[in-house]
C-alpha cells in the first residue's frame, strides 16, 4: 500500500498524460451514455451552462455544446484538454467551449453560483481521498446556481476489480497503471446531505464490466 496519498496523485496524472498522449481520443467522439441521460436533465432544469469535470479529449463537451449549451471543461491533463480544444475549432463549436487546466483537489476557477450544471463521469471515483471528494463536493455546489442540477457518475464496490489489484487505502484500487476510489452506497448518501437526491441509477458500461452508479441531485 502506498501511503504518500499525494505521490499517487502525481503518477496518475502523468500516467493520463501519457495515456491522452499515446491514444489520441481513446474515447471516441461519441458521448457517453451519461452524458446524454444529462443534457435531457440539463434541459428539462432550463439549463444554459455546463460545467463538466475531468472532461479529457472532450467527447461529452462537444456533445453538450452541439445540443446548445455553453459548456466549460476543466481536465489536469493538458494534452487531453488541447484534443478538446483542437475538436471544437474543426466543429466550430469554439464559441460554446471553454477549457481550463485545473486539478479538482484545488478549488474550482468559478465564481460563486455562476453555473447550471455540473457533469462528470467517473471523475470523483479517480485517485481522490474521502477527503477530497467531499471537498469537491462542496466546491461544486458553490459553484452551482441555487436549484442548479449535479450529474455525476462513479465505479461502486460491486464492481469485479473492487478489492483487487494494488490497494492503495481508502477504497482505492490500481489497475493496469489507473487508481479508481470505488463508491460505497453510503458515501453517495454523505455527499448528497444538503441536496435534494433525485437519483441513483445502477448501470454498466465498457468491459468486465464496469458497475457504475450514474447520481443526480439539485443544489437546495
Amino acid at each position: 500500500m502506498r501511503d504518500d496519498h499525494g505521490e499517487l496523485a502525481a503518477a496518475q496524472q502523468e500516467h493520463w498524460q501519457h495515456t491522452y498522449t499515446d491514444h489520441p481520443g481513446m474515447y471516441g467522439s461519441t458521448p457517453s451514455a451519461p452524458a446524454r441521460h444529462a443534457a435531457d436533465v440539463f434541459r428539462r432544469a432550463g439549463a444554459a451552462t455546463v460545467l463538466e469535470l475531468g472532461a479529457g479529449h472532450g467527447r461529452d463537451a462537444l456533445y453538450f455544446a452541439r445540443e446548445g449549451f455553453t459548456v466549460h471543461a476543466t481536465d489536469f491533463s493538458p494534452v487531453g484538454l488541447r484534443q478538446l480544444d483542437a475538436a471544437a475549432r474543426a466543429e466550430a463549436l469554439a464559441e460554446r467551449v471553454t477549457t481550463t487546466v485545473h486539478d479538482v483537489r484545488a478549488p474550482l476557477p468559478l465564481p460563486d453560483a455562476s453555473v447550471d450544471a455540473v457533469f462528470a463521469h467517473m471523475l470523483l471515483c479517480m485517485a481522490l481521498s474521502t477527503a477530497e471528494i467531499h471537498t469537491l463536493v462542496g466546491e461544486v455546489r458553490r459553484v452551482l446556481r441555487p436549484g442548479g442540477v449535479f450529474v455525476y457518475t462513479v465505479r461502486h464496490t460491486g464492481d469485479a476489480h473492487y478489492g483487487t489489484g494494488i490497494a492503495h487505502g481508502d477504497d482505492i484500487h490500481e489497475h493496469g497503471g489507473f487508481a479508481v476510489h470505488f463508491f460505497p452506497r453510503r458515501l453517495v448518501d454523505e455527499l448528497a446531505v444538503g441536496w435534494d437526491l433525485v437519483d441513483v441509477h445502477a448501470f454498466e458500461e465498457g468491459e468486465l464490466p464496469r458497475r457504475l452508479w450514474r447520481i443526480t441531485q439539485v443544489a437546495r
